[in-house]
């Protein structure tokens, strides 16, 4: 039987969170809908400063967490930045690949770390379930081609990817293919919402992993109650609620996006596997 080892990077801070959570249970899921011997490991990466060896796993998820995204000196962001890398190289040079997901907070911190564009302080919070929109090379994303367009994601963020270097992300050979929602009649650009940084690394400014209950939850902490009715009013607030357990809206997203990139990478590593010993 073929392992195939997941590595599942915490970047909560010791703060309770809802999206790992989730994260930990779409993992689960895909372990017993598997044949294959699927072992998942987590990493505290920001409050105890764990980090995953490159060589030791084949999947890593790296999660949403709070914060400013920009480099604090701190020693942890130097072994993030160290990883980025590895997994960047190693694919680069080697057969056997490794496959990144980057959420949020993690998201922004590859984006900075390759210097992608500009990720800066929002002039409000951001919260709540929000159309996306995929891009030109979004429709043609296999992540995301069950999905409407747009689709509809959970976002929660005070910072944002705007002003996106498109001569770097040429260079790098990295794709824009999901930004947000268009609105003519407010003069701020539209912020990038994913992007395929390789063929293995993917991520997403909102959260794929998250779900009705675990929404409905965070709803129950008054403090993002208030925040989003003060935000966006009490109507939007109650649009959320409304949108939180449509079928063709969060609960699909969450179906789609990451179960598609596991069971994908699963595929892609079984054959490298078969390659190796052929």
């Amino acid at each position: 039987m073929k392992d195939i080892r997941i590595a599942l990077l915490d970047m909560n801070n010791n703060n309770v969170n809802q999206g790992f959570k989730n994260i930990k249970e779409i993992s689960e899921t895909f372990q017993r809908s598997t044949e294959e011997n699927v072992s998942i490991e987590t990493f505290d990466v920001r409050f105890k400063n764990e980090m995953p060896k490159v060589g030791d796993f084949h999947i890593f998820i790296s999660s949403g967490g709070p914060g400013d995204p920009h480099r604090e000196g701190l020693e942890w962001e130097d072994k993030f930045a160290k990883l980025l890398d590895d997994i960047f190289e190693h694919n680069k040079v080697n057969n056997d690949k490794k496959y990144l997901f980057l959420i949020c907070h993690s998201f922004q911190l590859a984006s900075i770390h390759w210097k992608l564009g500009t990720i800066n302080r929002r002039k409000s919070y951001s919260f709540g379930v929000m159309p996306v929109h995929k891009t030109e090379d979004g429709e043609k994303e296999f992540l995301l081609e069950n999905l409407p367009d747009p689709f509809y994601a959970v976002d929660s963020r005070a910072f944002q990817f705007i002003e996106p270097d498109h001569d770097r992300f040429e260079e790098l050979g990295m794709k824009i293919v999901a930004i947000e929602k268009f609105r003519p009649h407010i003069n701020l650009e539209r912020a990038v919402m994913a992007i395929r940084f390789s063929e293995e690394i993917f991520g997403t400014q909102f959260h794929p992993e998250a779900n009705p209950a675990g929404m409905i939850e965070n709803l129950k902490d008054e403090k993002n109650k208030e925040a989003m009715i003060e935000n966006f009013g009490m109507e939007k607030y109650l649009e959320t609620i409304d949108r939180i357990d449509d079928e063709d809206k969060i609960i699909l997203t969450q179906a789609q996006i990451l179960p598609r990139f596991l069971n994908s990478a699963k595929e892609n590593i079984l054959k490298q596997q078969k390659e190796a010993i052929a």
